[in-house]
C-alpha cells in the first residue's frame, strides 16, 4: 500500500510539488503574522521595553540574515566556468532541496515555540524572533531561488509561479480558521491548532523534498556518467583554460553595483516593500477612522480576511497576463492602474462609502499582487548576471538575498513614515491611544481632522508611491528583445557545458 501511494506521488508534477512548498510556508507564517504581537502583549504580558529591544534586534538580524544565507549557499557558484570542476543545473536543484529537507521542518518547530511560554517573555520574545525568521530566511531564499533553478524560459516560470500563489491562496485559509480557536482567555485550544499546522508543515517538507530530491537524484547520475565518460575521452589533454580564483565578497558587490538593472529594480522594489508594509500596518487604522461608523463589524472582519486571500486568486490572472504581455508591461500597468485609482479616490472625496471600502481593499490586494509578481523579475536578473559575470552557476539564492538587504528597510520605514506624516497634519498620536479615546467629549471638531489626514494619507501615499515607482520602472531594460536574448545566452551556455534544466 505504502509503495504505492509513492508511486502515485512520483506521478505529481514538479510545478506542482514545487507551488506545494507555498502551502507549508504560508499557513504558518500567516497565523505568525496575525498573533505573535497580541500573544506575547496580552497573554505573556511582555514589558514595553523588552518588546522594543527584541524589535529592534530582530530589525538588525531580519535585514543582514538574507544576504548572510544567499553567500554561505551560493558563493561557490560565483566564479567562472574554467574556475574548476563543472557543477550541473540538477546538482544545483538537489543542494536546494537539501536545505529545505533540513529546514523546512525546523522551520515549524520554531513557529511552535511562540505559543508555549517557557522562559521569561522578553528573552522568549527574542529568540523566537530570531530563531523563527532564520529558518524562514532559508526556506524562502531556496524556495525562491528554485523559480530560477527549476526553468528558464519565462512560460515556465510563470507555471510555477502560478503553482506557488495557487497553494499560498490555500494557506491563507489558516487565517480563517485560526479565529474560531482564538481566545486570550484560554491558550490551550489555539495551541492545539498551531500544533496541528505545524505537524502538517513538517509531514509536507518532509514528504515533498523527499519525492523531488528522488526525482534530481536520477538526474545528477546521468550527468556524473556523461562527465566521467568525457573525461576519459580528454585523458592527456592539456586544459584550454587556466583555473581562476573564486570571487571574493567584495568582488561580488563591485560586479552589483555595475548590474544598472539591478540598481533600478532595487530602487523601484523598495518603494513598493514600503507600500505593501503601509498597506498593512494603516489598514485597521484606515478601517477604524474612515468606516467604523458607516459600515457593520462584519463588513470590516470581511474586508480584513479578504485582502489576506484575494492577492494570492488575483495573482493567478496577473500570471496569465504575463504569459501574453510579459511581466515588465503587466507591473508597469499595475502602477498605472494605482496611480489611477488613487487620483480617482482623491476627486471622489472620503464620503463615498463604497467607493471607499472598494479602493482600501482594492489598494492593498493590487499592491500585494505586484509584489508577488516581482520574483520573476529577480529570476530574469538572475539570468542576466549569470550573463554578464560569466557564472559557474547563476547564483540565484544569493540575488534574492542582495535584493532583500536593500530592500527590506521598507519595512521598518512604512510605520515610521506613516506615523510621522499622522502627526505632523493631525496631531494624531498612535501610541497615545487614552488621550484620543477623550478627545470626542472635550472637543468635538477634532476628530474631523483626524478623518480627513487618513483620508489624505491613505490616497497621497500610493499616488508618490506610484510615481516613483513609474519613473524607475521606465529606466529598467531587462524586458522584450533584451531578456529574450539574456535568455538564448544562458540557455545557450548550459547547453555547452551539458547542462540542461529540469523539464516542467
Amino acid at each position: 500500500m505504502g509503495r504505492r501511494v509513492w508511486g502515485l506521488c512520483q506521478g505529481v508534477s514538479t510545478a506542482v510539488l514545487y507551488g506545494s512548498l507555498a502551502l507549508f510556508i504560508s499557513i504558518l507564517h500567516n497565523v505568525f503574522l496575525l498573533y505573535y504581537v497580541e500573544t506575547f502583549v496580552s497573554v505573556y504580558k511582555i514589558d514595553k521595553m523588552s518588546f522594543w529591544v527584541g524589535e529592534t534586534v530582530f530589525l538588525i538580524w531580519n535585514s543582514l540574515n538574507d544576504p548572510l544565507f544567499g553567500w554561505l549557499s551560493d558563493r561557490s557558484f560565483l566564479s567562472s566556468p574554467q574556475s574548476g570542476s563543472q557543477i550541473t543545473s540538477p546538482e544545483v536543484v538537489l543542494k536546494r532541496l537539501q536545505a529545505l529537507s533540513r529546514s523546512g521542518p525546523l522551520f515549524a518547530l520554531s513557529f511552535l515555540a511562540f505559543w508555549v511560554a517557557w522562559t521569561w517573555p522578553g528573552l522568549q520574545f527574542l529568540i523566537c524572533l530570531c530563531l523563527y525568521d532564520g529558518f524562514l530566511t532559508v526556506v524562502d531564499l531556496n524556495h525562491n531561488a528554485l523559480l530560477a533553478d527549476l526553468a528558464v524560459s519565462a512560460h515556465d516560470r510563470t507555471r510555477l509561479n502560478f503553482h506557488s500563489s495557487l497553494f499560498s491562496a490555500m494557506g491563507s485559509l489558516s487565517v480563517f480558521l485560526s479565529y474560531s480557536f482564538w481566545n486570550k482567555e484560554n491558550f490551550y485550544y489555539f495551541r492545539l491548532f498551531c500544533m496541528t499546522l505545524a505537524t502538517f508543515s513538517m509531514l509536507g517538507f518532509f514528504v515533498v523534498s523527499r519525492l523531488l530530491r528522488h526525482r534530481f537524484q536520477n538526474e545528477v547520475q546521468l550527468r556524473k556518467n556523461e562527465s566521467q565518460a568525457l573525461n576519459e575521452l580528454s585523458v592527456g589533454q592539456a586544459p584550454l583554460t587556466s583555473p581562476e580564483k573564486p570571487v571574493t565578497l567584495g568582488e561580488y558587490l563591485k560586479q552589483l553595483s555595475h548590474h544598472k538593472n539591478f540598481m533600478w529594480f532595487v530602487s523601484m522594489n523598495l518603494v513598493q516593500v514600503f507600500h505593501c508594509h503601509f498597506n498593512s500596518n494603516f489598514f485597521p487604522l484606515f478601517l477604524e477612522h474612515l468606516l467604523s461608523d458607516r459600515i457593520s463589524a462584519s463588513t470590516g472582519s470581511f474586508l480584513l480576511g479578504i485582502s489576506y486571500i484575494a492577492p494570492h486568486l488575483n495573482n493567478l490572472y496577473f500570471l496569465t497576463l504575463c504569459q501574453r504581455l510579459g511581466v515588465y508591461q503587466v507591473v508597469r500597468g499595475l502602477f498605472l492602474l494605482k496611480l489611477g485609482l488613487s487620483l480617482a479616490m482623491l476627486l471622489a472625496g472620503a464620503d463615498h462609502v463604497y467607493l471607499l471600502c472598494i479602493f482600501i481593499a482594492s489598494n492593498r490586494v493590487f499592491t500585494e499582487g505586484t509584489c508577488k509578481l516581482l520574483n520573476l523579475v529577480i529570476t530574469d536578473l538572475v539570468d542576466e548576471d549569470f550573463v554578464l559575470n560569466r557564472r559557474q552557476q547563476a547564483a540565484s539564492a544569493l540575488l534574492f538575498g542582495m535584493v532583500a538587504l536593500v530592500t527590506k528597510p521598507g519595512q521598518t520605514f512604512a510605520p515610521l513614515i506613516g506615523t510621522w506624516l499622522l502627526c505632523l497634519y493631525t496631531g494624531y498620536d498612535i501610541f497615545e491611544r487614552n488621550s484620543m479615546a477623550e478627545a470626542p467629549i472635550a472637543a468635538p471638531a477634532v476628530p474631523l481632522p483626524l478623518r480627513q489626514g487618513c483620508f489624505y494619507l491613505l490616497v497621497f501615499v500610493p499616488i508618490s508611491c506610484a510615481l516613483l515607482q513609474l519613473l524607475t520602472w521606465s529606466r529598467f531594460t531587462l524586458h522584450g528583445r533584451r531578456l529574450q536574448n539574456i535568455k538564448t545566452l544562458r540557455q545557450g551556455a548550459q547547453h555547452s557545458h551539458l547542462i540542461d534544466v529540469k523539464a516542467i
